[in-house]
C-alpha cells in the first residue's frame, strides 16, 4: 500500500467529497424549467452573464481542443520550470483558482444579490480572497478546502459547451489516460511538474499529511529550552499524499456531462442521484489503486479513474434499461 489506510481513507472522502459538490455546482447552472418546457437542456448564463462558448458543431474539434489546451499547459509549466519562473506560476494558477472558485459560488450568490453585477463582484472577491490564501498564504487546510470547489467551478464553465457530448467526454478521457501513462512512466515530466509545484507550495490536487500541522511543535520547544539558543532546529518535513487536479476534474466533467444528458427525461434531483453512480465507481477504482500502489513509486491515476467512469456509466446504462 502507497499510504497508511488511514491517509488513503482520506484522500478518497475528500475525492468524492469533491465529486459531489462539483455536480451539485453543474446542476445549479441547468435551467431545469427551461429544459423541461423546451425538450432541449438549457443552462443558466455563467459568471457576469456569459453564454456558454460556441466551439462549432464537431464533438471532435471539442476533444482535440482540450487536448490541445492541456499539451500547451503542459508546455508552458515545463518553461517555468526550466528557466525557475515561480512567481508567474503562482500568478498564473491564483488567476485560474479565482476564475474556478467565482464560476463554483456565482449561482448560489445569485439567490443573496439578485443583481447579475453585484453577484458577479462578490463572487470574485471570495475567489480572489481565498486563491490569495491559497497562493501565497497557504496551509493544508484552505488549500483543501479550495480544491473540492475549484473543479465544479471548471466544470461549470465546460459542461454547458453545446458538443461537449459524452462521446467527446470518453475521447478526452482515453486521450488523458493515455498521456498520463507516457508522462508519468515514459517521459516522467509529470513527476517533475508534481515536484516544482510542491518546491513552489502551489500544487493544483489534494494534499494529505500523514499527521496534522502543527502538531509536535511542543515537544519541540521544550526541546529547544534544553539545548544552546545558537543551535538551529531543523524542522521535520511532513509527509504528504497527493492526488493530481486533473484526476479529480476529468472524471467530475464526464459525470457532469453525463448528467446533463439525465436531465432531459429525469427530474434535477433524480438525475443527480442517477449520476452519483459514477463518482461511486470512480471512488472504488481510485481506491484499488492506491491500495494495491506500492511505496515510493510513482503511478498515473487517469487509467484507472478513467475505468471507474466507463464501469459506473455502464452500470448506470444497465439501470436505465431495467427501470
Amino acid at each position: 500500500m502507497k499510504h497508511t489506510l488511514k491517509v488513503t481513507l482520506i484522500l478518497v472522502l475528500v475525492f468524492i467529497i469533491a465529486q459531489i459538490i462539483g455536480l451539485g455546482i453543474v446542476n445549479e447552472y441547468i435551467d431545469h424549467q427551461t429544459t423541461v418546457e423546451t425538450g432541449n437542456v438549457t443552462f443558466h448564463t455563467g459568471l457576469g452573464g456569459q453564454e456558454a462558448p460556441d466551439m462549432g458543431e464537431s464533438p471532435t474539434y471539442f476533444v482535440f481542443y482540450i487536448a490541445g489546451i492541456v499539451l500547451l499547459g503542459t508546455i508552458i509549466v515545463l518553461l517555468m520550470i526550466r528557466f525557475q519562473k515561480v512567481n508567474i506560476w503562482k500568478l498564473w494558477f491564483l488567476t485560474a483558482v479565482t476564475i474556478c472558485l467565482a464560476y463554483a459560488f456565482y449561482r448560489f450568490l445569485l439567490k443573496l444579490f439578485p443583481s447579475v453585477s453585484t453577484a458577479t463582484w462578490v463572487a470574485v472577491g471570495i475567489g480572489l480572497f481565498l486563491g490569495y490564501f491559497k497562493v501565497y498564504r497557504p496551509n493544508i487546510y484552505i488549500h483543501n478546502a479550495t480544491e473540492i470547489f475549484v473543479y465544479g467551478g471548471l466544470a461549470a464553465i465546460l459542461v454547458p459547451i453545446e458538443v461537449f457530448t459524452i462521446w467527446s467526454a470518453v475521447g478526452i478521457l482515453l486521450l488523458i489516460s493515455l498521456y498520463d501513462m507516457y508522462a508519468v512512466w515514459k517521459s516522467k515530466h509529470m513527476i517533475k511538474m508534481a515536484e516544482f509545484q510542491s518546491d513552489a507550495k502551489v500544487f493544483a490536487g489534494l494534499l494529505i499529511p500523514y499527521k496534522r500541522p502543527g502538531k509536535g511543535k511542543k515537544k519541540e520547544a521544550k526541546i529547544k529550552t534544553k539545548t544552546s539558543p545558537k543551535k538551529a532546529v531543523k524542522s521535520e518535513s511532513i509527509k504528504t499524499a497527493v492526488l493530481g487536479g486533473g484526476d479529480i476534474g476529468f472524471p467530475l466533467l464526464f459525470a457532469g456531462v453525463v448528467m446533463k444528458s439525465l436531465m432531459l427525461e429525469n427530474s434535477a434531483g433524480i438525475g443527480f442521484l442517477k449520476t452519483m453512480i459514477i463518482p461511486v465507481f470512480v471512488t472504488i477504482a481510485l481506491l484499488v489503486l492506491l491500495l494495491r500502489s506500492k511505496k515510493n513509486r510513482f503511478y498515473p491515476a487517469m487509467p484507472f479513474i478513467t475505468a471507474g467512469c466507463f464501469l459506473g456509466y455502464g452500470a448506470l446504462m444497465l439501470l436505465e434499461m431495467l427501470f
